[in-house]
């Protein structure tokens, strides 16, 4: 039956290119699907193991080192990210007010995207921030919710400058190895075989088919070349190499708000990981602390993406099975996670509250269509939806008799 229904998501308008969902119950996993394509010409089918730019729930990874450091003695979430950055940087309306970990990690910061939130490797982080205050917003750091990109640029940075690795290398040996992840950051630098799985991100051309958008590759780029990925500018900069970066200058190479690619087998072991709080990475009151919401939206202290994000935690976020962000349309299902929406993919990494289920999907090649009784997108009501009837709604209570 959910493989019926998620099959006819494959194709044509308002659907996809190629999906996969996994779904955990109880602690282990109860089901799959993978269905349509991961490349156009020469075809190749989805399958667990293609590695797809997994958009921003990258960011809970970039957390994950974040928390580890912290763990370290390294970092504190009150630090004032200049004492971390080799430069000071404030809101010039608020030149007063440091701006904290803490606030860049829940979008806190007064910071804002531009067009280009990832710069070539030759350029310098500070270089984004002028005195003009291109990049902030009029709001004071730590009362105003505005999601950015960039925050998590510099907190890559921060993660390279206090560790002396590359952010790539990092979180290579620090996160992806130690949970059986084989994918990452700079394709150019995967093995072969891991190369072979990697699948092109596409968008719907508005007639039916579908126009490729990043990692469009023919052959693998020579080691170490980056290209610089900025979903909102996709042809700005080019490809670069990175064998001479310079260690804690610039880390928004790397993309660490959506640049990381993961396959649906590498995303299982992620959401583990949320199902064990947080085990082998980080101890569970690290992991409590990202779930925590540090931000909750009151009315007016934020820009909500119309009420799909009303807190913030860490790189995480909370849905309520009722709120206008839940993505089950019949039964209350509170979730933690994140989502990701870059380059035509879609993706979501979620675990239930107080139980050991979670889902985890991707969508690739697809369409932005608005949802028909949440906030989100109508792809990932319809994702979700078959998961929540037959796999969670035992467990649950239905909205209609609440």
């Amino acid at each position: 039956m959910i493989d019926a229904e998620l099959a006819a998501l494959i194709g044509g308008d308002n659907k996809a290119l190629g999906l996969g969902v996994i779904v955990f119950k109880d602690g282990r996993e109860v089901y799959s699907y993978f269905g349509g394509r991961r490349h156009l010409a020469p075809d190749k089918p989805m399958t667990r193991g293609t590695l797809l730019r997994a958009a921003s729930l990258s960011k809970m990874f970039t957390v994950f080192a974040i928390m580890q450091l912290i763990e370290r003695g390294k970092l504190t979430l009150g630090d004032d990210v200049s004492n971390h950055l080799g430069f000071e940087l404030r809101n010039p309306n608020f030149p007063d007010v440091p701006i904290t970990l803490e606030m860049l990690a829940d979008h806190t910061s007064s910071l804002r995207d531009g067009l280009i939130y990832s710069l070539p490797p030759h350029y310098k982080l500070e270089e984004f921030f002028t005195a003009e205050g291109k990049h902030f917003t009029t709001t004071e750091p730590g009362k105003y919710f505005h999601y950015c990109n960039l925050n998590y640029g510099i907190l890559g940075t921060v993660i390279e400058r206090v560790s002396g690795e590359r952010f790539d290398f990092y979180q290579q040996e620090h996160i992806l190895k130690p949970l059986g992840i084989n994918g990452g950051y700079v394709v150019s630098n995967f093995d072969a075989e891991t190369f072979a799985q990697l699948g092109t991100l596409y968008q719907p051309d508005g007639y039916g088919g579908w126009v490729a958008t990043i990692d469009d590759y023919e052959v693998q780029p020579p080691k170490n070349f980056i290209r610089v990925q900025n979903p909102y500018a996709p042809n700005a900069y080019g490809s670069f190499d990175v064998s001479n970066y310079a260690i804690g200058t610039n880390a928004t190479i790397f993309s660490p708000a959506g640049g990381l690619r993961l396959s649906l087998e590498d995303l299982s072991k992620a959401l583990r990981l949320l199902i064990n709080r947080g085990k082998p990475l980080i101890s569970q009151e690290s992991f409590d602390a990202m779930i925590n919401p540090y931000w909750t939206f009151d009315g007016t202290n934020g820009y909500t993406f119309g009420g799909v994000m009303e807190n913030y935690g860490l790189g995480t976020y909370q849905i309520g099975g009722t709120s206008k962000a839940r993505l089950c349309e019949d039964y209350a299902i509170d979730l933690i996670g994140h989502s990701g929406e870059a380059f035509g993919m879609i993706s979501g990494l979620y675990f239930v509250p107080h139980t050991q289920n979670g889902v985890t999907f991707m969508i690739n090649g697809a369409s932005l269509a608005a949802g028909r009784f949440s906030a989100c997108y109508l792809l990932e009501e319809v994702i979700m939806n078959p998961v929540c009837k037959y796999i969670f709604g035992s467990d649950c209570d239905e909205i209609a008799a609440m």
